[in-house]
């Protein structure tokens, strides 16, 4: 399966897990994950959050 993202380019992130709430929002894709299911995954960053996020494709789109 292939990335659809390219590392250094702008998404929006839609969280989707009620138990983990996580911000909604601009973030910048840092690297590609290994595929996990069906589901391309990346790791993220916010630059108002001093942390990394791991998302799924299917909850990133093209900001």
């Amino acid at each position: 399966m292939k990335h659809k993202f390219p590392i250094g380019t702008i998404v929006y992130f839609t969280a989707s897990n009620v138990s983990r709430p996580a911000a909604n929002g601009t973030y910048e894709i840092i690297r590609q994950l290994p595929t996990e299911g069906d589901d391309c995954q990346y790791r993220i960053k916010s630059s108002t959050e001093a942390f990394e996020r791991v998302a799924r494709e299917s909850q990133l789109a093209l900001s």
